[in-house]
């Protein structure tokens, strides 16, 4: 590992501040993605800002309902907290599938929202990846590619996000909420976090440089049934193949209205509006399904060994679906 000098910061301000003056500073809490990143010189900042003193390790109820999530709330708290369980069943399936407990006793809101790609060309310091390497090509096209994107990609890059807890922010619609180096404060809707690779994979999310995220707004639960499936190569401690959070309001065997958020499909969570509008008042049974696979579906690319990824896409859409229709108290 490449030497480097530590700082504590004292508040979300400083902590802004202290990384915003120089590009080669990163903020650390969990460090359960970061610390491997440096270990392989992928990251090598010359500054890392602790922010693990900061008093952002809370969950509060806000007055319209919902919840404020403090960036430092571990995963394991955050799946584990009563509010999450009752009212966000989703999003504390979604954690729960994520990494190990180990992992999760470590790992940040903030950070797993920060997650970088598995994508092993990018850990692999020896093959070109424009991700790490901005122009060097992207190893990944032409060759082993079983996790990585069939939506969302480009020419640059086919990698995924790997974060489950992400897939479910998105399908509740969540914020994020930061402060810049300057000490502004802004709201980010989760859907304009994450960037599609385009020309610039390097570039993952909206976030300036030195902006630090405080905290993730939950706005008060929909109605509907909420499901996290996640179809993997083991049964723990792997990443998504593919993912599907789902709120379906259904009754009577009629779908009034669904919310679907996928992982592994692409290099952020990717929402399905084609396909929740195509499942609105829709009978539930194969047409709907049939349908709603094909608007998720529309301008899929498979690049040889993830090319299984599009049917079993069909498969999870249309077993998750057909669980959130079961009558309550179905498990």
């Amino acid at each position: 590992m490449k030497a480097f000098a530590y700082e504590r910061a004292t508040s979300p301000a400083q902590a802004a501040q202290l990384v915003a003056a120089r590009s080669d500073a990163r903020f650390i809490a969990g460090g359960t993605n970061l610390l491997d990143l440096m270990k392989l010189r992928i990251e090598a900042p010359a500054l890392v800002v602790d922010v693990n003193r900061l008093d952002l390790d809370r969950i509060e109820d806000t007055a319209e309902g919902g919840l404020r999530i403090g960036t430092l709330v571990r995963n394991a708290d955050l799946a584990a907290d009563a509010r999450v369980r009752e009212r966000y069943p989703v999003l504390s399936r979604a954690l729960l599938a994520g990494a190990s407990g180990q992992l999760r006793n470590k790992a940040t809101t903030g950070g797993n929202l920060l997650q970088r790609t598995r994508c092993y060309y990018f850990y692999d310091p020896s093959k070109p990846c424009n991700k790490r390497a901005p122009g060097s090509g992207c190893s990944a096209i032409g060759g082993f590619n079983r996790n990585h994107a069939v939506l969302g990609a480009s020419e640059h890059c086919i990698a995924t996000h790997p974060s489950d807890m992400a897939v479910a922010m998105r399908v509740l619609d969540a914020q994020v909420e930061t402060v810049a180096g300057d000490g502004a404060g802004r709201v980010i809707p989760i859907a304009d976090f994450h960037r599609l690779p385009g020309d610039t994979p390097d570039i993952e999310t909206t976030l300036r440089h030195g902006e630090f995220i405080t905290s993730v707004l939950l706005p008060p639960p929909p109605p509907g049934r909420q499901v996290y499936r996640k179809v993997r190569d083991r049964a723990s401690y792997a990443f998504a193949l593919v993912s599907l959070a789902a709120i379906v309001d259904a009754g009577d065997g009629v779908v009034r209205a669904a919310r679907l958020a996928f992982g592994g499909l692409a290099h952020k969570p990717w929402r399905a509006p084609a396909a929740e509008d195509a499942l609105r008042d829709a009978k539930l049974g194969e047409q709907a399904f049939n349908a709603a696979g094909d608007a998720v579906l529309r301008g899929a690319r498979g690049h040889g060994h993830n090319d299984f990824k599009i049917p079993l896409v069909r498969r999870v859409l249309a077993g998750v679906l057909a669980q959130a229709c079961q009558p309550r108290g179905t498990p």
